[in-house]
């Protein structure tokens, strides 16, 4: 049969010899079905039909007498060569639907689908010469049937990405498609629970009527929309917003309807405590004196309280009508209405004073103040206002204006005494150190004289008060001069130079050099800094300090006087009544004397004020009350700590500029 078929001398290999060959052949052209024909075992082309061609992309002389995998070598190793061998060998035919082509046209067309069948070609004698093959291109059912199905898939993954619970229902009303978020909505196991299962049966009795009918306006191309309560799997009364749709084809015929129901039970409880909230805050607010309000975010007011109708005389329908601002008085609402939008624009809180117009004809003075209400992310949700009537306090404010101008002219008439009373001290200056010298010069040099010529001839008691006469002169001299000393600490020209505080205490060493040597006493510095301070002052401060220590020292031991600086803010110094912004510098005097005892800390510095008697310690009580006028000089603070027996401290804190 091989050689037969390879040679064509085969009369049945040969076809169109005979006009049954050419009415097979002619069949084979003309049938609008994609054909061709096979003959041997190497599947040679022996007819292809005009619809294959053109599928193909071929024409006759190209395919004719060859064999089929030398047209499409290609096809090689692939299932093809394969089929038909086997369909030839074995003469039972072969059938594929919506198979991928593994021929596809030369015109470089893209993957094509067909439905295929393989038949044998018999002889007469009932042998198999060949392969008749047909094909059905199906390429556009297939891609319909595909971009259908990859819509439902696409439908479908958006459905169950969907936190509502959402079903597909059939026109009997059976779900066909549960998501998996409506399975733990309803709190079931699996999806199997509500398949094939209708609708209306997973709702009670109470609400099952307007089930059917949402059903029944989908079937009709109606949209429902409907809120109710439903248990779920386990029992769980949750509340439902429903929403049930049609779902209709490109001729708008209702195939299927989706029903969704949103769980809104939380929202439901939250909304029923918000209006509950509301309620209370209004119960409160009516019960207030004061005049309470709310805003939207936008700043349009849609609240009062009972108070804004009790004061204004107005009712809700006249308020909402005319506005807030017609209760404003004229020349304050230009203001408010800009003060207000401001608040508004930016999210500051509103404040503003204005007047407020009774229902008794009578503008009151109003403090309007209005607080924005925000959310977690910080948006402005609302505004909470409060008015509060002033009128009493704008009253007690002009009297108190009008008093403190009243007062603020006493005092500068009360200043221009001041002055002339300090004119009259430097007066007195003056005379203290002049006129009232004078004749205390005059008792000295006249007892001195007595003391000097006359003393031997004076009995034992004119002695003792010539001697007593003398001590009071000598007392009077230094009280006169203690009192120059405080007075020039007061009305001084107060020059601040800025010098190293080593300077003055080498002065102040060098005044005292006598009674230092004296004393056996020594001076340690320690760290000395520069200050700015009125130099002829705060020589007369260390000198009395100095002076102080010598006067007070123990009898059985030398002075050890110890002066020390540091610098820093008042933060870091241990006084609490210093500026923590400003920079001191911290001076300390102490010594080793007698001490006091610590309830004087604040007494010493008074005037005349002295804690030993004249007759152990010689002295006016004005050295320490002219230390703290020097440092009150310098806008400072001085403080003495003291221990009977261990000594005194003096710590000075005084501006460095």
């Amino acid at each position: 049969m091989k050689d037969n078929i390879d040679t064509g001398e085969k009369t049945n290999a040969g076809i169109g010899k005979e006009p049954s060959d050419l009415r097979f052949r002619n069949l084979i052209i003309q049938i609008p079905i994609a054909m061709v024909v096979l003959r041997g075992p190497q599947h040679v082309v022996e007819i292809a039909n005009s619809a294959m061609l053109k599928r193909w992309g071929l024409t006759e002389e190209d395919v004719v007498g060859r064999a089929f995998v030398d047209i499409f070598p290609h096809i090689k190793d692939t299932k093809i060569p394969g089929l038909l061998n086997e369909v030839y060998t074995t003469g039972v035919p072969y059938r594929e639907t919506e198979s991928v082509s593994y021929i596809q046209s030369h015109n470089g067309a893209g993957t094509s689908y067909v439905d295929f069948e393989y038949s044998p070609l018999h002889e007469l004698d009932g042998t198999v010469s060949g392969v008749i093959a047909t094909v059905s291109d199906v390429s556009e059912k297939v891609k319909a049937r595909q971009r259908i199905e990859e819509s439902d898939l696409f439908n479908r993954t958006v459905l169950e990405s969907s936190p509502d619970c959402v079903k597909l229902l059939d026109l009997d009303g059976k779900v066909s498609f549960i998501n998996v978020n409506g399975v733990c909505t309803l709190e079931a196991e699996n999806k199997d629970v509500f398949l094939n299962r209708k609708w209306e049966t997973m709702w009670g009795s109470e609400n099952r009527p307007r089930v059917v009918k949402a059903i029944a306006d989908a079937l009709l191309g109606k949209t429902t929309q409907f809120k109710a309560q439903a248990n779920t799997v386990k029992g769980n009364a949750k509340w439902w917003e429903v929403f049930v749709t049609p779902i209709v084809d490109s001729k708008q015929q209702v195939i299927s309807i989706m029903a969704s129901s949103r769980d809104i039970t939380e929202s439901l409880r939250r909304e029923q405590e918000l209006t509950e909230s509301e309620k209370k805050f209004r119960l409160l607010a009516d019960s207030m004196p004061q005049h309470i309000w709310t805003a939207d975010a936008l700043g349009n007011l849609n609240y009062y309280n009972q108070s804004v109708y009790d004061y204004s005389g107005l009712t809700p329908d006249e308020l909402e009508r005319g506005g807030w601002l017609q209760i404003v008085h004229p020349d304050d609402r230009d203001a408010n209405v800009r003060e207000w939008m401001f608040a508004v624009a930016t999210g500051n809180d509103f404040l503003f004073e204005h007047r407020f117009l009774k229902h008794t004809g009578e503008y009151r003075w109003q403090l309007s103040r209005a607080i924005p209400q925000r959310d977690d992310e910080g948006k402005i949700q609302m505004w909470v206002g409060t008015s509060t009537d002033i009128q009493n306090q704008k009253s007690f404010t002009k009297d108190l204006e009008r008093l403190v101008r009243e007062r603020t002219k006493e005092l500068a008439e009360n200043n221009i005494e001041l002055e002339k009373m300090n004119a009259e001290l430097q007066s007195f200056a003056y005379i203290s150190s002049h006129d009232l010298q004078e004749p205390l010069r005059k008792i000295q040099t006249f007892s001195s004289r007595l003391h000097q010529k006359e003393y031997a001839a004076l009995s034992e008691s004119g002695r003792d008060q010539l001697k007593r006469m003398q001590v009071a002169a000598e007392r009077m001299q230094a009280l006169i001069n203690d009192l120059l000393a405080y007075s020039r600490t007061t009305t001084a020209e107060r020059k601040f130079e800025k010098i190293s505080l080593d300077k003055v205490i080498d002065e102040v060493k060098e005044d005292l050099k006598e009674e230092i040597k004296e004393k056996g006493a020594m001076i340690e510095t320690i760290d000395i800094c520069d200050v700015t301070i009125i130099p002829f002052q705060f020589r007369q401060l260390i000198q009395n300090l100095v002076s102080n220590a010598l006067k007070f020292a123990q009898t059985d031991r030398p002075p050890h006087i110890k002066i020390q600086c540091a610098t820093g803010r008042g933060t870091q110094l241990p006084h609490a009544g210093l500026r923590a912004d400003k920079e001191y510098c911290h001076i300390t005097i102490s010594d080793n004397g007698i001490g006091f005892e610590p309830q004087y800390n604040e007494k010493i510095f008074g005037l005349f004020q002295r804690l030993h008697g004249r007759s152990e310690y010689n002295g006016t009580g004005i050295g320490l009350a002219i230390v703290k006028k020097i440092v009150e000089n310098h806008k400072g603070i001085v403080v003495a700590k003291g221990q009977p027996g261990k000594g005194a401290t003096f710590e000075i804190f005084i501006p460095m500029a």
